[in-house]
């Protein structure tokens, strides 16, 4: 069983480094062709036949040439470097390479100038994408520690990994990341600092995606703003001292990069549509439709490789064999540094992997709207080209160095094997070149120019304290204020607070006042009348920024900033009108619609009118979805849930979920916020029995000044409408809770006279039971499930889930054999379609041969919960099928909960 790796708390970070690591010199530099058949160019030039069945004159083939062609070659670093067209007074060098990388996808600095990156050492291995699940990659960290400009000296950071999805630094010696298939993020930590993870906490959950491996969730940024945000997921994610919260957004439509630019305007990065998405405003605020943001031309590349070798084949090839219309984009940036000329400064960049280029995007701002177009589309040009077949850019970051560094994987196949299948066009054109099995390489290249070199100020700042932090506030680089931002949050010293106010009020660098702005609206210690000064300032942006920052006090409570957001909603500059709006809307503020109306009446320039036309229509919108979200009993349930949460529960939780602030210095919370709390989304007997019996002392070690009573002396539905409202808003989404679960539950306590502590309530909520490397996972039927698959049942725990072979079947069963006893008491999964069990049932085991059936149910489309009343430890659990059926049973999120 392969999935289980990902849940050990240990084992796997004990694994020996792999050869390449620990390396303290640079080292020769080998040639991928090494690794390739000596012969292979000598060999007689191969003609690859069209495949059986091919139309010649659909517009994929049509003119195609299959003529013999000698193989594409790969390169050692300094001949792809004689590859690359760069404008005057650019160069390009590389700083890392393989065999110390393989297959590099990604990149990321911590405080310390660390560079993690992630490699993808199963990323289409073969032409059929060949075992691409395998636990084969993953994230290793690289110094340099002479400071000469390379990065000599490296460790694999955490190892044994399924193509996971990205690498977040989050303090020392720190990372966050998630693994394919999955809904959870994990936090590693390297305790006894010898370079690898050794410990492994749950961050959050709820963030994950089915789907091939192109198609899930990646790139976790933390923004100016505070919050996290990732490709694909409709949410955002933030940390905060008392848990992580969630809150819904629009979709960001993004598949392989997410970055932010000087004013905290978050970019995502379109794969195969190739531009970009989602830039006219933070996403939050939902997406916007603006017609001609993608300038005339945007969309045509101008490669220097002309090989035809890509998916939509013939009918986007120019004459010449080069693309020509973008159909593959990856790993986008905006640069901040400040070792490249002014002019690329907060300009946005990605490469196109498929034309092997890199393209710089110029904006241009028209009454509050973004139209963007290609820098060089003049001279039919791009930043940077490449001759080079193998060039596949897919990540770009701006270095502690002040200079732009590019990812570069350098392979033959740069799209997954659900497009290089028998038969597809895109087979045949990479066998025709052979570059099927150029593989195991990997470049990470800086980008310098003439008279700028490089920064040689090597960040410290896991070893500096607060106040020396905030002077890189002021850093000419962006990436510095960036990350001296977040540790001072992380750190959470709110002594630095008249530091920030008065280079918020006193600077003159308007992002450094920005900066501390939103730290201090990081540390909970934003103050009201700080805000509403900058209502007033000389700078659109910082009224901007203020807008922004302001939501989070009017989150909290403080319901005086209506006014301002009115007020400003009439503001003589287009985007700061525009914003008041969002904020206004965002937080549905009372008289919204009137302020729409009013607005759409005075404000006359074409981005304020656009966004009020829209928001009217989302509005209309919602109200229809609102409408067939839930259930009729569902929908009851929440609307009376919310009635109470909003006229008791909202005075200490807060009214949108995030606690009531309390406190002298600011920062503390009179009762624990619910928005993303796992324990509100986790099992609901935590929540029904605070509710019925009351909670009191610390919460996971942080004491808050409230107390929750019992409220027992409400019935039962009223209950399970706070249980089920908390559940399902607040940017949480779980099961509902019914009267009759409370009334059992009720029934089971009865004999209860005090409050419940933490320590002791958590003891008897069911837990769910991550996976383990040791559990014994067997079905009776497995099927194939997509190019690269193997029946594998323990998929199951996944997002890529499990199924039968076949139509389910009476006596078809799921096993798991556990390594010790374990009090299991219920089980869950979720089916998609109609591919759930029509009967099935539960049956344990204390030994694997004697087997006892405890529960029984219908299947559903969706979430399936099976219960049973509290046995004794077994050490075997069976899930079996009680009925024949013509769809397969089918199970993914399968979770187990044990007392």
């Amino acid at each position: 069983m392969k999935y289980a790796r990902i849940a050990l708390y240990g084992v796997f970070f004990t694994l020996c480094i792999s050869v390449g690591c620990n390396q303290t010199t640079r080292p020769p530099e080998i040639s991928p062709l090494d690794r390739l058949d000596p012969k292979r160019a000598e060999a007689p030039f191969p003609k690859v036949q069209i495949p059986e069945g091919v139309d010649l004159e659909s517009p994929r083939w049509q003119g195609i040439d299959l003529s013999p062609v000698p193989p594409v070659m790969p390169l050692s670093a300094s001949q792809q470097k004689e590859t690359f067209i760069l404008k005057p007074g650019y160069r390009i060098d590389p700083i890392l390479t393989e065999p110390q990388i393989k297959e590099p996808a990604a990149i990321q600095f911590d405080g310390n100038g660390r560079m993690y990156v992630l490699e993808l050492r199963s990323y289409m291995q073969d032409i059929d994408a060949t075992g691409e699940l395998l636990p084969t990659s993953r994230i290793s960290r690289w110094e340099d520690k002479d400071n000469d400009g390379y990065y000599e000296t490296g460790v694999v950071f955490l190892d044994s990994l399924v193509f996971p999805r990205f690498v977040v630094p989050f303090g020392p010696n720190t990372i966050l990341s998630m693994e394919s298939n999955e809904d959870h993020v994990y936090k590693y930590t390297d305790t006894n600092n010898d370079g690898r993870a050794d410990k492994k906490e749950l961050f959050a959950t709820g963030l994950g995606r089915s789907g091939n491996v192109e198609h899930q969730t990646s790139f976790l940024t933390w923004a100016m703003d505070n919050w996290m945000y990732s490709t694909y997921n409709a949410k955002r994610i933030r940390w905060t001292p008392d848990g992580v919260l969630q809150e819904p957004t629009g979709n960001p439509w993004g598949q392989w990069g997410v970055t932010q630019d000087n004013y905290g305007q978050v970019w995502f990065q379109d794969g195969a549509g190739g531009v970009p998405q989602n830039f006219q405003f933070p996403l939050v605020y939902g997406n916007y439709r603006v017609e001609g943001q993608f300038q005339e031309g945007f969309r045509v590349p101008y490669s220097l490789v002309k090989l035809a070798d890509f998916e939509p084949g013939m009918r986007e090839t120019k004459p010449d064999g080069s693309l020509n219309n973008v159909t593959g984009a990856a790993g986008n940036d905006v640069f901040r540094g400040d070792r490249l000329p002014k002019e690329l400064v907060n300009q946005y960049f990605y490469g196109e992997p498929v034309g092997r280029i890199i393209r710089q995007v110029r904006s241009d701002k028209k009454e509050g709207l973004t139209y963007i177009q290609n820098e060089y589309i003049d001279s039919e040009s791009e930043f940077i080209q490449s001759t080079d077949p193998l060039f596949r850019p897919v990540d770009i970051a701006t270095a502690p160095d002040g200079t732009m560094y590019i990812v570069d994987m350098y392979r033959g196949i740069i799209q997954e094997g659900n497009w290089t299948q028998e038969g597809s066009y895109l087979r045949t054109k990479l066998l025709q070149y052979q570059m099927d099995d150029i593989i195991e390489n990997g470049r990470i290249w800086r980008i310098t120019y003439d008279g700028m070199p490089r920064s040689k100020e090597k960040p410290r700042m896991y070893e500096e304290t607060s106040a020396q932090l905030i002077r890189h506030l002021s850093h000419p680089n962006g990436w510095w204020r960036d990350m001296a931002q977040q540790t001072i949050i992380l750190n959470q010293d709110k002594s630095v607070a008249k530091e920030l106010e008065e280079l918020v009020k006193t600077s003159d660098n308007e992002l450094a006042r920005i900066h501390a702005l939103w730290t201090l609206e990081g540390l909970s210690i934003l103050d009201i009348q700080l805000v509403k000064s900058l209502f007033k300032d000389t700078s659109t942006k910082m009224r901007i920024q203020a807008l922004r920052a302001a939501e989070t006090l009017y989150k909290f409570g403080d319901k005086s900033l209506e006014q301002s957001f009115k007020e400003l909603a009439r503001d003589s500059d287009s985007e700061v009108a525009i914003q008041a709006i969002q904020s206004a809307y965002v937080l549905a503020i009372d008289g919204l619609e009137d302020l729409l109306k009013s607005s759409h009446q005075t404000v006359k320039a074409k981005g304020p009118q656009l966004v009020v036309t829209q928001l009217v229509d989302r509005m209309e919108e919602a109200k229809k979805v609102a409408e067939t979200q839930f259930t009729a009993e569902e929908r009851s349930l929440f609307d009376h849930g919310k009635s109470i949460f909003d006229s008791y529960c909202a005075t200490c939780h807060g009214p949108k979920g995030l606690g009531t602030p309390t406190g002298g210095a600011g920062g503390e919370l009179i009762a624990p916020g619910f928005s993303g709390s796992p324990r509100i989304m986790g099992h609901p007997e935590y929540a029904v029995k605070a509710l019925l019996h009351g909670l009191t002392g610390s919460i996971e070690g942080k004491e808050y000044e409230g107390v929750m009573i019992p409220m027992a002396v409400n019935d039962d539905r009223w209950i399970a409408a706070v249980v089920s409202y908390i559940r399902n808003d607040f940017g949480n989404k779980a099961s509902f809770v019914s009267p009759d679960y409370v009334t059992a539950i009720r029934t089971q306590t009865a004999g209860r006279k005090e409050n419940y502590r933490y320590d002791e309530l958590i003891q008897e909520v069911p837990k769910s039971m991550f996976p383990q490397e040791n559990w014994m996972v067997t079905a009776s039927s497995t099927a194939l499930q997509g190019v690269g698959s193997t029946r594998d049942p323990s998929y199951a725990f996944s997002y890529k889930g499990w199924k039968t072979e076949g139509p389910q079947r009476s006596g078809g069963w799921y096993q798991i054999r556990l390594p010790t006893p374990a009090t299991v008491t219920e089980i869950q999964f979720e089916s998609d379609g109609d591919q759930f069990p029509v009967s099935y049932g539960v049956s344990v085991s204390s030994d694997g041969q004697t087997w006892k059936e405890v529960a029984g149910g219908s299947g559903t489309k969706g979430l399936n919960t099976l219960a049973w009343s509290q046995q004794d430890p077994i050490r075997a659990i069976r899930i079996h099928c009680t009925q024949d059926a013509d769809q397969p049973w089918m199970m993914k999120k399968l979770t187990l909960f044990a007392r």
